[in-house]
C-alpha cells in the first residue's frame, strides 16, 4: 500500500498526472497490478495530503490548478515556510548549513545553462531541508505543500531563468539570517518570499488556470 501510495504521488509530482485528470481505479488497479482495497486506501492517503478530490458521482481527480485552490495553498505555504525558517535558526548547525549553501549553489549552476527541471527540484529540495532542520515532527509533516505547490502546480516548462535568479538571492539572504541565528529575520524574509507569489496570484493571474502565469514557482 505505501508503494502504491508513493507511486501514484510522484506521477502527480511529475505532471505523468497533470491537474485536473480523472483518475480511474479500475485503469489503475489493472495497469498497478493490485486490488481494489490497497488502491482505495492510497487514493485515501492522497486526498488527505490535498493532492487529489474525490467526486461521489464522477470518481477520483488530481487537485485542480485554479488560481483561487493555488492561494490557499500558498497562504498555508507562507505560515509554514516562515515558521521552520525561524525554527531552523533555533537549531542551526554548521552541516545543515553547507547543504543548504550546497542546494543553492547547484540552483545557480542550474540558471546557465538553464535546466528549469533541475531547477524546480532544486527548489524543492532547499525549503524541504528548512522544514526537517526545524526536528518538529508537525512541521514536517507539511512538507508535501511543498511539492504540490512547486512542482504539481507550476510546469517546469513555465519557470524563467531570470525570476530565477531572484529567487536564489532570496535563498540566500533567509540562508544568511537562519546562520545568525535570528528567526525573526529569517521568518520574515521566508514569508516575504512565499508573500510575493501571493500577491502575483492575486493581482493578475488568469481565473481559470494558473497554465503559463507561475514564472518562478517559490
Amino acid at each position: 500500500m505505501d508503494e502504491v501510495t508513493a507511486l501514484l504521488r510522484e506521477r502527480i509530482y511529475s505532471q505523468q498526472y497533470p491537474t485536473g485528470a480523472w483518475l480511474k481505479q479500475e485503469e489503475l488497479s489493472e495497469e498497478l497490478g493490485v486490488s481494489r482495497t490497497p488502491l482505495r486506501e492510497a487514493l485515501r492517503r492522497l486526498e488527505q495530503e490535498g493532492l487529489i478530490k474525490s467526486d461521489a458521482r464522477r470518481g477520483v481527480r488530481v487537485i485542480s490548478g485554479d488560481v483561487q485552490t493555488l492561494l490557499a495553498a500558498y497562504e498555508l505555504r507562507a505560515v509554514i515556510d516562515g515558521l521552520a525558517a525561524r525554527l531552523a535558526a533555533a537549531t542551526v548547525s554548521v552541516a545543515r548549513l553547507r547543504d543548504l549553501r550546497q542546494v543553492i549553489a547547484a540552483q545557480r549552476k542550474a540558471v546557465e545553462p538553464w535546466n528549469p527541471r533541475g531547477y524546480s527540484k532544486l527548489n524543492v529540495d532547499f525549503h524541504e531541508m528548512i522544514a526537517q532542520m526545524t526536528n518538529n515532527e508537525f512541521v514536517i509533516a507539511q512538507t508535501s505543500i511543498i511539492r504540490m505547490t512547486a512542482q504539481v502546480f507550476a510546469p517546469v516548462a513555465m519557470i524563467e531563468p531570470s525570476s530565477a535568479l531572484r529567487a536564489i538571492d532570496e535563498h540566500t539572504a533567509i540562508v544568511d539570517a537562519i546562520e545568525l541565528a535570528d528567526g525573526v529575520t529569517a521568518e520574515r524574509l521566508a514569508r516575504d518570499h512565499i508573500e510575493k507569489t501571493i500577491h502575483q496570484l492575486r493581482s493578475g493571474a488568469p481565473r481559470e488556470s494558473t497554465a503559463g502565469y507561475l514564472r518562478a514557482p517559490a
